[in-house]
């Protein structure tokens, strides 16, 4: 008979946060793949589990899946975490789980802590409809153009960032989406959790010195700018500063943007939208 695959969630921070099946699971398991072996351990000493351990993580997961399959396929059980949360989300795994599928494997979820739904959670913005997009890329440039592809959704967005690059990723953010609700979440479940809450620019300025992985929650849907944006004519009134005023566009541009309350960047992708619409 065959093993089972088991996908454990594990505790983001606090050790406490784990199910009783997620207990049992790594007690009866024949084999531990885990991201880490060092922190499962603390973990798993912390329960009393006494489970071997092998590392799966992004550097050796192609080499180790083989092996790993081929356990299952003479009747181990595998448990599979990774250093925090939910294996696979932005984690690695995700070779393990489709080889073992491909190989008829029977692949079971073991739910519990996620860092996503513990943010949106706690969030206050609206979690009905939302969409994960993991880490942004690490050069400016891209994650400038990761940015502008979920401008326009209507939803919220969840996503990772480490703490040096917190700062820069959220001002480059205010320059795409403006002035948006955001709620920054960082060391959730830990001592030191924190979450800030509020427009981007206020929760900028509150950073402070960022420690600790941050997830962050974005409203894009009907955010202040864009009930403000429907409900001003920004088409008529450039039109007459540049035509009749005489303004040139940038300045057209800014004093919209004063004048509204506004981002200078949001009054400008109004009008490039407004260029491309079907007259």
């Amino acid at each position: 008979m065959r093993g089972t695959l088991f996908v454990v969630a594990t505790p983001i921070g606090n050790l406490e946060d784990i199910t009783v099946r997620a207990l049992r699971v790594l007690r009866d398991a024949a084999v531990i793949a885990a991201e880490d072996t060092r922190r499962t351990a603390q973990l798993l000493a912390r329960h009393a589990i006494a489970t071997p351990t092998t590392s799966l993580h992004e550097h050796n997961e192609a080499a180790k899946t083989a092996s790993l399959v081929a356990r299952l396929e003479r009747g181990d059980h595998v448990a599979l975490v990774s250093d925090a949360g939910t294996p696979t989300v932005s984690d690695p795994g995700e070779r393990l789980i489709r080889a073992a599928i491909q190989a008829g494997i029977r692949v079971e979820p073991i739910p519990g802590p996620s860092a996503v739904l513990a943010a949106l959670a706690a969030s206050g913005l609206p979690s009905e409809s939302f969409t994960f997009l993991g880490f942004p890329p690490t050069r400016s440039k891209d994650r400038k153009l990761w940015f502008a592809r979920f401008r326009g959704s209507e939803r919220t967005v969840v996503f990772f960032e480490a703490p040096h690059r917190i700062a820069e990723t959220l001002r480059e953010l205010s320059q795409i989406a403006g002035n948006c609700q955001v709620a920054a979440a960082r060391e959730l479940t830990k001592a030191h959790e924190e979450i800030i809450r509020g427009p981007l620019d206020s929760v900028i300025e509150r950073l402070g010195n960022p420690r600790g992985e941050f997830t962050v929650v974005v409203e894009l849907g009907e955010t202040t700018e864009t009930k403000a944006l429907a409900s001003v004519d920004l088409v008529h009134e450039f039109g007459e500063m540049t035509v009749i005023t005489g303004l040139s566009r940038r300045k057209a541009i800014a004093t919209l943007a004063r004048r509204h309350g506004l981002a200078a960047n949001s009054v400008y992708q109004a009008l490039e939208d407004a260029k491309k619409s079907p007259k």
